[in-house]
């Protein structure tokens, strides 16, 4: 009777399941660190009916794919590599991937150089034209057209900022961490850590080139060190989680020029959780853009903040523990189940199951082994 009644449950679930997640094949791919037994970069097929996971793939062109993205067409993976072309190569590597349309599998195009050390974020534009990289110890950014092979040409435009803050061990120069488009393609905000700044650039999308905007940068608390940055899809509000102060800032975003006005901040640790050192590391907002999430290491878990759909300020909601150490990355899914949490120096990924209700994030059985594992990047695919 009982496993009649398990039958029938199945049943009801696989019905219940929309016809895109039925007929779509789930793959993940994870970046990480080439140390403690890394195979580089990782291919994993996810089951939501079975809730299991299997590795498909490994690819270890060069060392520590560290962050990744996808095309827009979902056509092509990009992936940052620390290691340079050459040996004795200060800079690093940016390898561009075919994807299979049937096994989600990556198949190598070409690779150019990062034009800078230590690439630490990678990007597309909207339109799928341009690649942006930033480079963490180089202190610069970089834009590459992308050829009609989803192949990269060689730099387009290079950006070296220069500054400093109140933090010498960490902000005695620039450290670029990260280039995000506007959502309409427009622009670009390049987030610099070392400088206390975020610029914004003008995209020509037919070169690929950058042009500063005029007036076009904010800075941030002295010492907050600016690093991911997120749009809301629906409002024109953009938020930066702030690595070195563990904070929120809010800005407002004037959509006709790309400037960004300081509209507040809000602050990401708890009271309840006593860790000697705090490093605020990435953010994301759900998909029904009412609710706003930041992981920070050291506390090890994720802030988790509701949005003013009118004003775009936030509302703090607490934490919630990211069930590993050093949570540096973490995945919105697209089809609002779940948020995928890569803890690095626990070598796991966590799946935490979503509450659009409340925004409440609660921790499942499903977990990966990965050693450190610290990107994330989902694709559905046609079944065949």
């Amino acid at each position: 009777m009982r496993s009649f009644i398990g039958l029938l449950f199945s049943l009801f679930y696989f019905m219940s399941l929309s016809q895109a997640q039925i007929a779509k094949k789930e793959i993940w791919y994870v970046g990480t660190f080439s140390e403690a037994g890394s195979k580089g970069l990782y291919v994993l097929e996810f089951d939501r009916l079975l809730k299991q996971f299997s590795e498909i793939q490994t690819v270890h062109d060069r060392k520590s794919p560290s962050f990744i993205t996808l095309h827009p067409s979902n056509q092509f993976l990009y992936a940052a590599y620390r290691e340079g072309m050459e040996e004795n190569d200060p800079n690093g590597t940016i390898i561009s991937y075919r994807i299979d349309s049937s096994t989600g599998m990556l198949q190598k195009i070409n690779e150019v150089s990062s034009a800078g050390a230590s690439p630490c974020h990678v990007s597309v534009d909207p339109s799928g034209e341009v690649v942006f990289v930033s480079n963490y110890q180089g202190g610069n950014l970089a834009s590459y057209k992308i050829r009609e092979d989803g192949g990269l040409h060689p730099a387009s435009s290079v950006f070296q900022h220069e500054g400093s803050n109140e933090i010498p061990e960490r902000q005695s120069s620039a450290h670029m961490h990260s280039v995000v488009p506007s959502l309409d393609g427009r622009f670009v905000y390049a987030s610099d850590l070392g400088a206390d700044k975020i610029i914004t650039y003008r995209l020509e999308p037919n070169t690929g080139t950058l042009v500063p905007v005029k007036r076009g940068f904010v800075r941030s608390a002295p010492g907050a060190g600016p690093r991911h940055f997120t749009l809301h899809p629906d409002i024109p509000y953009a938020y930066s989680v702030e690595e070195l102060s563990n904070t929120v800032a809010i800005y407002e975003v004037n959509t006709r020029n790309g400037r960004l006005k300081p509209k507040g901040r809000v602050n990401m640790l708890s009271t309840n959780v006593q860790s000697e050192r705090n490093s605020a590391a990435d953010i994301h907002i759900s998909v029904d853009g009412k609710w706003l999430y930041a992981s920070n290491r050291g506390q090890d878990n994720l802030a988790r903040f509701q949005i003013n759909p009118e004003k775009g300020t936030l509302t703090a909601l607490g934490h919630v523990p990211s069930e590993g150490a050093h949570p540096r990355n973490f995945h919105m899914d697209a089809l609002g189940e779940f948020v995928y949490v890569a803890n690095m120096e626990s070598n796991n990924i966590v799946v935490f199951a979503f509450d659009s209700i409340n925004g409440s994030l609660t921790p499942t059985d499903m977990r990966v082994e990965i050693p450190r594992a610290v990107c994330i990047e989902q694709l559905f695919i046609n079944s065949r």
